[in-house]
Order: C-alpha cells, then sequence, then structure tokens
C-alpha cells in the first residue's frame, strides 16, 4: 500500500525520520510550496526564496537517490496552496490512505495535519538531542526552568568540552569573556556568498512576483542552498570566524552587520546543517589550537544549550505559551519596525540590516529591537509576528521562547529569571551606534536625552507590583527609590511625552 511521506521546508536532510520510517519502492515523497506557509505572516522575501530553492534542490536530491516526488510549485495551477490540501490531492493521485511527518515546529501546522482527513502519523523530530521526554525528565519539579543547568547536562550527554568528567578549562561557561565592546575593526570578510544557479534564479523570478509587499530586499541574494555549500559556508567561517567570535559576540557595529558571527542559524534549523557534527567540529578546532576556549565554548552552548533549551520549553508550554502576556503589554507596534524614519540610530541600524539581510544577531535583537519594545510596552502577539516574519532564521518552535520569555518577560520568569531591560549606557558600551545618534546617550532627561534612558526608569516604575519583589531587581529599585522625588517625576513625564509621541506617528 502506498504511503505519503510528507517533508517540510525546514526539514530538508536524508536523515529525517519520516523518511527513514518510508520506503522508497512504494512511497511517495509530498513535498510543497504553499502560500498557506509563506503568507502566514509577512516572511522576508530572503526566507521565502531560500526555502523554496532549498526545497526544490533537496527535492531533485531524493529523486536521485531513488524516491518519487510528488513536488508543488507555488504557480503550479493545481497547487492548492496548503499543506493539508496538497497532502490529499496527492493522495487521490496515488491512492494512499497514510501520510508519515516528521514533526513541526509550529502549533498551527501540528494542529492542521492532526485535524487531516488523510490520517497522519507524525514521528517525534530527532534531529534534536534532546527529546520531549528527556526534558520533561530534566524540567520535571523544577520551578526554574534556567538555561545554564540544561546546559551542563547536554555538556555531560555529549561529551562535548569534557575531560575526565570535568568541563574543559575548570568551568561550564566562558560568558564573562564573550562581553568585549566593539574592535576597531573587524578582520572577518563574513558569511561566505554564492552566485544564484539557474533554480535560486527562477525562484528570485517568483518571489519578487508573488511577495513584492513583503518586508524585506530580495536581492543581492547570496545564500548557499543545499548542503554542500552550507557545508563550506560553515567551514569558512570556523576557520576565520572563530577564532574572534568568542571576544566580540555581543558587540555591535554600524556597518558590520555580521561581525564574527557563523550566520547558521537559517541552514541548522532548516536541516541543512546538523547539531552535534557542527559542534564536534568546532571542538576539533579547538582541541587543534585554532580557537580559545571562549570561543569555542560559546558556540557549543548556543547550539547544544539554548537551542535545544527553548525548544525544550516551547513544545512543554504548549499551544497557549504564545499568548502569554504577564506584563500586561498592549501599545501596537510602532511602524518604524517596518523601515518608517527614525532618529534613534540603534533602531535604525538594526532594522535596515534586518531588510536588507534578514539577519541580525542575538544581541542586536534581545537588547535593541527587543529591549526597545519590552521598555515601550509593545504587545507581545505583535513582536513575535516582526521577529517570525523578518528572520530567515526564525520558526515558531525558536521565535517565542525568544520572544516571550527571554524578550519581553511575558511568560513571568518561567524563562529568564529577570526582564532584560536596560538603558541606553548598555547600548553605548556594546555598539558605536551612539556617536552618531540624534539622542544624546548621557543626557537622563531634556529634549536630546536617550529614550532608552526615559524608558527604562519608566517600564521600571510601572511595572513595580509585578517586578518589585524579583530579587536580581531589588538594587534596581533601591536607586529608584533613592532618586531625588522631583527627578523622578520629571523621566516619568518625559517618558510619557516621547510615548505620546511614538503613539501618534511621529518621528522619534
Amino acid at each position: 500500500m502506498v504511503r505519503l511521506i510528507l517533508v517540510l521546508g525546514d526539514q530538508l536532510l536524508p536523515g529525517l525520520r519520516a523518511l527513514r520510517e518510508g520506503d522508497p519502492a512504494r512511497d511517495v515523497v509530498v513535498m510543497a510550496e504553499v502560500m498557506g506557509e509563506a503568507g502566514s505572516v509577512p516572511h522576508h522575501p530572503k526566507k521565502i526564496a531560500f526555502l523554496f530553492a532549498a526545497m526544490r534542490k533537496f527535492a531533485a536530491r531524493l529523486q536521485e537517490a531513488g524516491w518519487q516526488v510528488a513536488y508543488s510549485r507555488l504557480d503550479d495551477p493545481e497547487n492548492s496552496q496548503s499543506i493539508v490540501g496538497e497532502l490529499l490531492r496527492r493522495a487521490a493521485e496515488s491512492g494512499a490512505v497514510e501520510v508519515l511527518a516528521t514533526e513541526p515546529g509550529d502549533w498551527r501546522l501540528i494542529a492542521a495535519l492532526e485535524e487531516s482527513p488523510v490520517p497522519v502519523h507524525l514521528f517525534e523530530d530527532d534531529r534534536f538531542l534532546c527529546s520531549h521526554a528527556e526534558f520533561d525528565a530534566w524540567a520535571e519539579g523544577r520551578k526554574e526552568l534556567r538555561m545554564e543547568y540544561f546546559y551542563r547536562e547536554m555538556r555531560r550527554r555529549t561529551g562535548l568540552l569534557m575531560e575526565g568528567g570535568k568541563p574543559a578549562g575548570g568551568q561550564w561557561n566562558f560568558d564573562a569573556e564573550n562581553r568585549k565592546p566593539p574592535p576597531g575593526a573587524v578582520e572577518f570578510d563574513g558569511p561566505l556568498r554564492f552566485e544564484p544557479d539557474e533554480t535560486v534564479r527562477a525562484v528570485l523570478d517568483i518571489v519578487a512576483e508573488r511577495f513584492a509587499g513583503h518586508f524585506g530586499t530580495l536581492e543581492p541574494f547570496w545564500f548557499p542552498t543545499e548542503e554542500n555549500a552550507v557545508q563550506a559556508h560553515f567551514e569558512h567561517w570556523l576557520a576565520a570566524g572563530l577564532p574572534r567570535f568568542g571576544d566580540y559576540q555581543d558587540a555591535m557595529m554600524a556597518g558590520q552587520p555580521f561581525m564574527y558571527h557563523a550566520v547558521i542559524g537559517q541552514y541548522l534549523n532548516a536541516g541543512l546543517l546538523e547539531p552535534l557534527a557542527i559542534c564536534r567540529q568546532v571542538e576539533a578546532a579547538w582541541q587543534a589550537g585554532r580557537v580559545p576556549l571562549n570561543a569555542a565554548e560559546g558556540f557549543i552552548r548556543q547550539v547544544i544549550g539554548w537551542r535545544e533549551y527553548v525548544r525544550g520549553v516551547w513544545f512543554r508550554a504548549g499551544p497557549d505559551y504564545e499568548a502569554r502576556n504577564a506584563l500586561d503589554a498592549h501599545r501596537p507596534l510602532p511602524a518604524l519596525y517596518w523601515g518608517a524614519p527614525t532618529a534613534m540610530a540603534c533602531m535604525g541600524a538594526v532594522v535596515a540590516q534586518t531588510r536588507d539581510e534578514a539577519y541580525a544577531h542575538h544581541i542586536q535583537r534581545l537588547m535593541v529591537t527587543g529591549n526597545f519594545a519590552l521598555l515601550a510596552g509593545l504587545d507581545p502577539a505583535e513582536v513575535q509576528e516582526w521577529y517570525l516574519a523578518v528572520y530567515a532564521d526564525a520558526y515558531p518552535w525558536v521565535e517565542a521562547p525568544n520572544v516571550v520569555g527571554m524578550t519581553l518577560f511575558a511568560d513571568g520568569g518561567l524563562l529568564a529569571s529577570k526582564p532584560y531591560a536596560a538603558s541606553g549606557a548598555y547600548i553605548d558600551r556594546m555598539s558605536d551606534y551612539c556617536g552618531g545618534c540624534a539622542y544624546a546617550v548621557k543626557d537622563k532627561t531634556g529634549p536630546n536625552a536617550c529614550p532608552f534612558n526615559l524608558l527604562y526608569w519608566h517600564f521600571m516604575d510601572r511595572q513595580r507590583a509585578r517586578l518589585g519583589r524579583n530579587a536580581r531587581l531589588r538594587q534596581v529599585y533601591a536607586t529608584w527609590d533613592r532618586m531625588d522625588p522631583a527627578r523622578r517625576e520629571t523621566v516619568l513625564a518625559e517618558a510619557e511625552a516621547w510615548l505620546a509621541r511614538l503613539d501618534a506617528g511621529e518621528v522619534v
């Protein structure tokens, strides 16, 4: 009996669980470019182009390996434009009465597959190193799910950077060494770039036609779109970027969107890189003396620590997690997130970079666009949709915990021990943005005061009932209480006036 095997656009590896369960001699692989997914939010055109091109090349690879592949292109007039619709169409063509699929990282799509008229057997996605059951076993009974303790368990399990049962270098975490301010110059030429081939060019044409209204610049398009090219991209960074990645992974510079970062999230999340394999390569580079320990540990922590951890939190918390709003924030997302003019140099730089590259590194996302969203009280649902739309590596399983938990503290502290709120001083210390800004980062009040300075205290004051007992914020509130009452009133009044200008659509 014929079965259908569903392969989604972020599941592009030959060892995918559903493919392992299938039989090339009788089963049909279904892959589909559909508006129901590409238009579920206004995804960045570069992200759509990357996925469609990578899907087409992966389908060809499966065919070469002996699989029968039913591939639906976006412009196919018979395309139903939904995943379930294409499963129904292919079932009618082939006579299949069952679908094998690997669990998506999107509750919306999981629900659609579970309700499909053609029965779908969902296998757990074992591309990840920690299963749902293993994460639940670790989390059970813990009042707080702190990544650091999960990460240590993953180090022990994988053996990465372990020596005789102890962490290499005598400590688990070298984050304190990974916070250097921006250097005078970046000595890494950035990601390896690839010229569009015939397949990519055909995809670029259809994306330009169908998604012209989406935020983001489509060309120049340089992403690798197949496994060997992605591996070359990674090895280029491994040799030239990783040695200084640790030192400067939190630094931000105008005109340097990539710094020393690997820029591999979109390839890892789509299945074109395997997490344990690339961590082994990084470990080997450290063992060979080519990179310092703080660089290797910082990278490995992001992959087997943070990445696995946020996925575990997302699945354990369930579909309602994305609707949490513990700080009762409801301000609409302002137009500056979509490229409207702003006098804030940091926000302007990160949004422009996001528009052009579909990329910003973790500190740009957390401490610039995310910090602003937290301080200004932006609605978590709208902020989530923005992050999901504009970044090439964003999928709900990874985006939602980073936004709801880490960035906005909207889960009330399940993921983070305190809100990642910061004044302009942090951005000034970790970037060169402030030097060219219309606002004065040293000014706490007055017409030129940095908005982050005003909004920081406004946020702390309005959230005191919710955050005042947080032990990590005790000193913050003590500083606020010691401030002269007249000065506090000035800060709050000026913050309110600034937010009123933001709400009115003025350039701020």
